[in-house]
């Protein structure tokens, strides 16, 4: 009965949608078109930032089992086929053990740069309609009142009223649309600029604590101490007769 309801109820509510989307005038368009992109964009963001796509759990388990010096070769099995952000970092830092641990650690901090980048990847549009939608709400406030204005006088009774009021209409309409769409996609930027923080953060300790693993007990090794050659024999001088 609630869906028999809601449908026949459908049409009246478009209409009302599309009676406010016209009477705002020209700028609730392009705040539409906002609306969409940040609906889609939050819609997207949420999925690709979930944990189990950016840090599976396996993958975090397997680091944590690894006994310090072990050999990492089920860990290496597990991210081999892994496109999460985790075991990329964690490929990347396998691969380059024979080298020295500083080498290892400038790789490793160039590819979580980049996959920084792939996971604040659509939070720049989310940024951006956040700073348009209310200034786009505003020049559809001021549109509305230089629409008021200019046919104010021209007319008289009735008709100088209808004017006045849809101006105001106008201006009310895209003011507060522009709003209702800056605040839930501020809200949405704050959360995933957050959560990517803290995600990079926990990947970061879990590299660390990985590299630190790999390379225990390899210290003394990978430093050579250099061997000074002996020093050269004194001529011994002869004595003048």
């Amino acid at each position: 009965m609630s869906a028999i309801t809601i449908i026949a109820e459908a049409p009246g509510t478009v209409q009302t949608i599309m009676s406010f989307l016209i009477k705002g005038g020209l700028f609730m368009w392009p705040l539409l078109a906002c609306s969409i992109v940040a609906v889609t964009t939050i819609i997207l963001r949420g999925i690709a930032l979930r944990e189990k796509n950016v840090m599976p759990l396996v993958i975090q388990s397997e680091i944590e089992r690894l006994a310090p010096g072990a050999s990492p070769e089920r860990l290496t099995r597990t991210v081999s086929h892994d496109q999460s952000s985790l075991a990329r970092i964690t490929r990347v830092a396998l691969q380059h053990l024979r080298g020295p641990r500083s080498e290892n650690v400038e790789v490793v901090e160039t590819r979580a740069r980049h996959e920084m980048v792939r996971l604040e990847k659509g939070l720049i549009v989310l940024e951006v309609i956040v700073g348009i939608a209310p200034l786009l709400g505003l020049i559809g406030a001021v549109s509305g009142l230089v629409h008021v204005f200019s046919h104010l006088g021209l007319s008289s009774g009735a008709a100088d009223t209808r004017q006045i009021a849809l101006g105001i209409a106008e201006a009310l309409n895209a003011t507060v649309f522009g709003l209702s769409i800056a605040v839930p996609t501020l809200i949405a930027f704050s959360y995933f600029s957050k959560k990517v923080e803290v995600m990079s953060v926990e990947m970061e300790t879990l590299v660390v604590e990985l590299i630190s693993k790999c390379y225990y007990g390899r210290s003394s090794r990978e430093v050579m101490p250099v061997k000074s050659s002996p020093p050269a024999p004194m001529p011994t001088p002869t004595p003048v007769v």
